[in-house]
């Protein structure tokens, strides 16, 4: 018994031996890696703490390479925000293996010092525009947007430039539609509400009441026939003092009668007497008295043949009167082109010289309106000379003009010479503006007509 005691003894003694050198093992490993580092490697960082004051020297560890990586990241938003940023770091204490490794799961932390408060000048507001568009009020730039990225045109917008700076198209000016009838509106004559669906409604029926091609029919009466009476007609309508619509009405009745009805050459200046008492009852408030035309005629009709010819008239066509002519479109037209009073003079000027002309018939009243009115302001060298109002309001484009355009300069550079003066005379005095004495629009004449 006593030696199995004594064996017992002997290996607990081991035990406990065994288990002293494991712990001064232990210790001493502690202690070297506690131990100071040398002073002139360079691996060693001074770190300023809360007070100003130097820390210990601490070698280069896990926490402190995350620590480095911190100051890296704060320096650089530092830069990008242009906040200064003073960084502090924490006293970690150095205890034993366990010290060491709760040390290596730290980081850092870093708190930031009060900042300066500095009055910093407000940011100008910048437009940028497009090379294709234009200074829009949305093209503004928020505050704080884009101040990183340049706004670069793009490939598509670059060549767009290029085209219309080739074709010379890039300064033109976009012109607008002006509203017309905006200085009406307080107007119950001008009917502002209405005035659209009028004139839509007088484009679908002109051609109804618009003449045919009737000067084959008519055996006894060429087209200078025809020119004479309304030429002497103009004459009537001033000496009467009558009004622009029944003159333009006149007209349209003696041609729609010629269209249906065979007149002898005898007869031709009756039809216009005839339609001249019939358009001033229509329109005049005082119409001439049949005698006042009589008087006119030089007698060469009675009373009674007036009256029976302006039955005759009535009948053949059907008592329709009421009928969209040159001048209702003139009207409208004119006051699309915001014009002065030397442009409405040349407007009527040349619609009276294309009513003169049988040429003409063949285009309906507002292709005749919008055409005086075109070559009016190319006339006048105004600028542009069609604009996007009148296009909306005549429903013609420039194209769409020439022809007739052609014809009204013709005739207007034919003028002076003409046998047939009262249009000439009446556009050539003072109060008139003289239109008639300005020099036509040549780069209009067609290359048959020049």
């Amino acid at each position: 018994m006593a030696s199995r005691v004594q064996q017992q003894q002997a290996i607990r003694g081991e035990a406990v031996v065994g288990a002293n050198k494991n712990v001064k093992k232990m210790a001493a490993a502690a202690e070297g890696k506690n131990r100071r580092v040398l002073g002139d490697i360079g691996n060693l960082v001074t770190v300023r703490g809360i007070e100003g004051k130097q820390q210990p020297h601490r070698p280069v560890t896990r926490s402190f390479g995350a620590q480095l990586l911190a100051n890296a990241q704060a320096a650089a938003a530092a830069e990008n925000n242009k906040k200064q940023v003073c960084v502090k770091a924490e006293k970690v204490p150095a205890a034993g293996v366990d010290g060491v490794a709760a040390e290596a799961r730290k980081v850092a932390v870093r708190k930031p010092a009060q900042k300066k408060v500095t009055a910093k000048p407000k940011p100008e507001e910048v437009t940028e525009i497009s090379p294709d568009t234009e200074e829009k009020p949305g093209n503004k730039k928020k505050e704080g947007e884009g101040s990183t990225k340049k706004n670069k045109p793009t490939l598509s917008s670059v060549l767009t430039a290029r085209s219309k700076a080739a074709c010379g198209v890039a300064n033109k000016p976009k012109w607008q539609v002006i509203d017309i009838d905006a200085a009406d509106v307080n107007n119950d004559l001008a009917g502002v509400e209405y005035v659209e669906d009028i004139y839509k409604f007088y484009k679908l029926v002109e051609n109804e009441s618009r003449p045919n091609d009737y000067m084959d029919r008519q055996p006894e009466i060429n087209e200078k026939m025809r020119a004479i009476l309304v030429d002497w007609l103009i004459d009537v309508q001033h000496k009467f003092e009558l009004s622009p619509e029944t003159l333009y009405l006149t007209i349209n009745i003696i041609d729609r009668f010629l269209s249906v009805k065979t007149v002898p050459r005898k007869e031709l200046q009756l039809v216009g007497m005839s339609a001249t008492l019939m358009a001033s009852k229509y329109e005049e408030i005082w119409a001439p008295e049949v005698n006042d035309l009589v008087c006119i005629s030089d007698r060469a009709y009675t009373h009674e043949q007036i009256l029976v010819m302006e039955k005759t008239i009535l009948a053949n066509l059907e008592w329709t009167l009421t009928v969209p002519t040159h001048y209702v479109f003139l009207a409208r037209f004119i006051k699309a082109s915001i014009p002065e009073k030397g442009m409405e003079n040349m407007v009527y000027f040349l619609a009276e010289l294309g009513l003169m002309h049988y040429d003409t018939v063949m285009f309906c009243p507002s292709m005749v309106a919008a055409s005086a009115v075109y070559v009016a302001r190319c006339t006048l060298n105004k600028t542009p000379s069609w604009t996007d109002t009148l296009k909306k309001h005549t429903g013609f484009s420039e194209p769409q003009l020439k022809d007739c355009a052609g014809l009204l300069v013709y005739f207007h550079s034919k003028a002076a010479e003409h046998r047939l003066q009262s249009v000439y005379r009446k556009y050539s005095k003072p109060e008139r503006g003289a239109v008639a004495l300005l020099p036509p629009a040549k780069s209009l004449l067609p290359g048959g007509l020049s």
